[in-house]
């Protein structure tokens, strides 16, 4: 059995979305991983005291910030700190904000956050790939977006929440996390109405108040534990995980034979059989999740005949392919898609982490390879993952991490 925590992409848009609030709101089960740290020493250095309590709890006190500009150099470790200026702007009526970083798996332009926000009535201004903007308040407005980007939707939904009138964001995006950044939101007083269908409409409040809240578990590090138990052979209970959450990553594995059962707090998977191959093709939720598709690789590498992943929502998001070539995979990349051939077996070998699910790839890899595969890289894994190895260890996983000297 094996216990998942609390969601990465969650917990990061909430804690963007805390900085509205003058007080101090508490967040459970945020996972302790690198991208949540970042974001607080963001936080500190705006003058938001910020930290985990004994119980595990974040407390989150943004009733005084103390600047508008956010320091570049964090900005630019995760795309998420992005989501910043928004706030800042609705706090300061000015900000000055770096374009974000991340995982370098393609093309992640914010313009879709920045045509929102101008649509909501400020004026931003990039050089030296640094966004600086300001505006008297945020005016509602109808924005309809390109594509239903999730770090999109968040934003303008946080930066809508006190603009004067009412906002609706039409094309949006609808996944489980946006639906909880709304509810955490409205505990906090805000309007918010349609999160998880495609039309969300924010009416505008003066003021936000302080809150207690739960963040919802990590759809994608349960689906990486799944594929874990499956690519093994094994049979694993994954508690704290939210079965509908998961539907599209489920569905594809039972297609593979891998059997999937409900149980109290979680479900349950066991591999009947030989691996099944099967076609993916990633989508906006409720489609098949981008982040999910390269484990689900690591798994199709041993199935029995051809798959074909393709990827409609990140270009270069495939490098990782390399590395499971390393251990013997049988892949080809053509443009978009990449075609599997199953293999009998992967051998270990040394890899890298390309990017965070390129890490958790070659980590569900690695477990049914022969021989030892030693991974580097690992700090993309920490963005995302809290406790993995210890985690896989109690599932009889036979990993250990080694100490950089």
């Amino acid at each position: 059995m094996v216990e998942v925590g609390g969601s990465k992409n969650d917990s990061v848009a909430i804690m963007a979305g805390a900085l509205l609030v003058p007080g101090k709101t508490v967040l459970h089960n945020v996972p302790h991983i690198r991208d949540v740290f970042t974001l607080m020493e963001i936080f500190r250095h705006l003058g938001v005291k910020t930290d985990f309590r004994p119980d595990g709890a974040l407390e989150i006190d943004a009733t005084r910030l103390t600047t508008s500009e956010a320091p570049h150099d964090l900005v630019r470790k995760m795309r998420a700190s992005f989501n910043v200026l928004g706030v800042l702007l609705s706090r300061f009526g000015h900000a000055s904000v770096a374009m974000p970083g991340g995982c370098d798996i393609g093309a992640r332009p914010v313009n879709f956050h920045v045509k929102g926000l101008e649509q909501l009535g400020c004026r931003l201004h990039l050089e030296h790939g640094i966004y600086t903007g300001e505006v008297r308040r945020f005016r509602g407005a109808n924005i309809v977006l390109e594509f239903p980007s999730a770090g999109a939707t968040q934003h303008l939904m946080i930066a809508a929440c006190r603009a004067s009138g009412k906002t609706i964001i039409e094309n949006a995006a609808a996944e489980p996390e946006i639906i909880d950044l709304a509810d955490f939101l409205n505990a906090c007083g805000a309007h918010i109405y349609g999160a998880g269908t495609a039309s969300i409409c924010i009416e505008g409040v003066e003021e936000l108040h302080p809150t207690e809240f739960t963040v919802i578990p990590d759809r994608l590090q349960a689906g990486t534990f799944a594929l874990a138990a499956a690519i093994t052979g094994g049979d694993i209970t994954i508690r704290n995980a939210v079965q509908d959450h998961c539907r599209p990553v489920l569905a594809k594995m039972r297609d593979c034979n891998i059997e999937v059962t409900s149980v109290e707090e979680g479900y349950r998977v066991r591999r009947v059989g030989k691996i099944g191959a099967t076609d993916i093709k990633t989508m906006p939720h409720p489609g098949f999740p981008t982040d999910m598709q390269q484990p689900f690789a690591a798994l199709l590498t041993l199935a029995d005949g051809v798959s074909m992943i393709t990827e409609t929502v990140y270009e270069s998001r495939f490098r990782y392919t390399t590395e499971l070539a390393r251990m013997g995979a049988d892949i080809r990349v053509e443009d978009r898609t990449a075609v599997i051939h199953g293999v009998d077996r992967l051998t270990g070998a040394p890899v890298t982490c390309t990017d965070l699910r390129g890490g958790a790839a070659v980590v569900v890899a690695g477990l049914a390879a022969e021989g030892q595969t030693e991974i580097s890289g690992l700090e993309h894994l920490d963005r995302g993952y809290e406790g993995i190895v210890p985690k896989l260890q109690s599932l009889g996983a036979n990993v250990t991490r080694t100490p950089i000297h």
